[in-house]
């Protein structure tokens, strides 16, 4: 391995290790800075096509610190310290986020071949299908990373921070009814899962079935099938969704007969086992709807008094989609006012930085489609359907943090590619 690549395999091989010292997704950020110094070395630095929109994205999110003290109609509570540290740690990503696309674009292909860096993700895919198993066999597998231990309260306390920073099996909800595990680790929370084992399979299977031997082809069968059963226990709809979206954006693009062959062997092994049931329930199970429906529509409510430059981080809404009076109880420690924004990055990006920061986001991934679509190669058929799963998710997840990581590091493989 080259020197210049040890940061990326440190960020994809090593996560698990940064995942238990409390950093997680944070890695990033702590390897943008030799990521940044060893790029200084490097001039001239090439910059990809669209980046100007994610600088723009940058600076937009910068001047939107002037808002942070403001309290807009329909919310509650004044500037805190958990406020200005969601806003400083979002900063922070955005910027290393920049430096780690540059980064991957200027390392030759000689130093970083592009198949090695799609079976790093691949990985990172395994490291990912066994923290959902953890999830389901494990529910309760918690503990305090070190990084938890030596943060001050009034940092570490933040319900923001502490998903990030404190390694968790699962989440359980009561999606069903009843206590549900939802998969969590390696990552922060149960959606951040969903949304990147979704992406992650698809470098995957580029990386041991598209450019895979006879071992790496049966390794792959047999990690996708144990990979069933956390994406069902996930009980995460935007993800079964986005795996629709992929099988059918292969069928357009690729082999319709071989796609539908394979979905068809898959729905009936899968109507047969015991996983349908839970599916089914979950579809029965509709209540976080109206949830999502409130916090959407106070968010674009709120956003709308704050076009340009948003607020610069959430917000906490006056009630909810049932009363005004909501907050914890004894028996739900979560339960609260939602914050505006927590839904997806679309509605994050319009309550911390208005709808100009929405439309540079949408602008920067939509075009990526435009340019790479015509990339026939295994590779540009894959960080394209990413693109597309970009734009679909971020009408349900939050791509901070460890999501937009994968997000971009999928349009340096594009950009690199080309």
């Amino acid at each position: 391995m080259r020197p210049a690549v040890w940061p990326v395999a440190a960020l994809l091989i090593g996560y698990p290790v940064w995942w238990a010292l409390g950093l997680g997704g944070l890695a990033v950020v702590v390897l943008a800075v030799p990521m940044a110094v060893i790029l200084w070395r490097r001039r001239p630095i090439r910059v990809p096509k669209g980046f100007g929109l994610w600088l723009l994205l940058l600076a937009g999110y910068l001047i939107s610190a002037v808002t942070l003290a403001e309290t807009p109609d329909g919310t509650y509570g004044d500037l805190s310290p958990g406020r200005i540290t969601g806003y400083l740690v979002r900063l922070a990503v955005y910027a290393s986020l920049l430096v780690m696309v540059v980064y991957l674009g200027n390392l030759s292909l000689d130093e970083l071949p592009q198949l090695t860096l799609v079976r790093m993700l691949g990985v990172l895919f395994i490291t990912t299908v066994a923290g959902g198993l953890l999830g389901v066999l494990a529910p309760g597998f918690q503990f305090t990373s070190p990084l938890e231990t030596v943060l001050p309260g009034w940092i570490g306390d933040n319900s923001f921070v502490r998903n990030l920073i404190h390694p968790t099996a699962a989440q359980v909800q009561h999606v069903l009814g009843h206590s549900s595990p939802r998969p969590e680790a390696p990552f922060e929370w149960a959606n951040a899962w969903g949304s990147n084992v979704s992406v992650l399979v698809i470098w995957f299977v580029v990386g041991w079935w598209a450019y895979g031997g006879p071992y790496r082809r049966a390794m792959a069968a047999v990690l996708i099938a144990a990979a069933a059963v956390p994406i069902v226990y996930s009980l995460n709809r935007g993800l079964w969704i986005g795996l629709a979206i992929s099988a059918a954006y292969l069928a357009l693009r690729g082999r319709p007969l071989l796609v539908g062959a394979a979905a068809a062997l898959a729905g009936a092994a899968f109507f047969l086992s015991p996983l349908s049931a839970i599916v089914a329930q979950r579809i029965d199970s509709p209540h976080s709807n109206d949830i999502r429906a409130f916090t959407v529509s106070s968010t674009v409510r709120v956003a709308a008094a704050s076009p340009l430059i948003g607020y610069g981080n959430t917000r906490n809404a006056f009630g909810n989609q049932r009363t005004i009076t909501t907050g914890k109880t004894r028996w739900c420690e979560e339960c609260g006012h939602p914050p505006l924004g927590s839904d997806g990055q679309l509605w994050l990006l319009l309550i911390s930085q208005g709808f100009a920061g929405a439309l540079l986001y949408v602008g920067f991934f939509a075009g990526a489609v435009r340019r790479f679509w015509h990339d026939r190669t295994p590779i540009g058929q894959a960080g394209t359907l990413v693109m597309i799963l970009v734009l679909f998710y971020m009408l349900v997840y939050d791509g901070l943090i460890s999501a937009l990581s994968l997000y971009l590091i999928s349009f340096a493989l594009l950009w690199r590619n080309a």
